[in-house]
């Protein structure tokens, strides 16, 4: 096994960083998990990506919205009859301009 990337010391250093108090056990299970993460980034590091745009992507993007199309609204009988005090055909809404 290669040594690792990151050592307890630095775990510590940003855990503290971080307000985070962690057991021995949790300080070596965190130094695995970034040292593999870091490993990782060296794997992609070592890939050629010459002549690859940066803004390429592994998969075709299609837009999955559907289309803007209008469509009726609820008819106003029904909004109006879930308001608490109308005003006819109108919402009475408390005034809120103070002078």
């Amino acid at each position: 096994m290669p040594d690792p990337k990151i050592t307890l010391a630095e775990v510590e250093q940003v855990a503290r960083l971080a307000r985070l108090a962690l057991t021995d056990a949790e300080k070596e299970k965190m130094r695995r998990e970034l040292d593999g993460i870091l490993t990782y980034i060296d794997k992609l590091r070592a890939v050629d990506t010459e002549g690859v745009p940066p803004t390429s992507r592994a998969v075709p993007m299609v837009n999955v919205m559907r289309e803007d199309e209008p469509t009726p609204s609820c008819p106003r009988e029904d909004m109006l009859a879930n308001a608490p005090d109308p005003a006819g055909d109108l919402f009475r809404v408390p005034k809120i301009i103070e002078e």
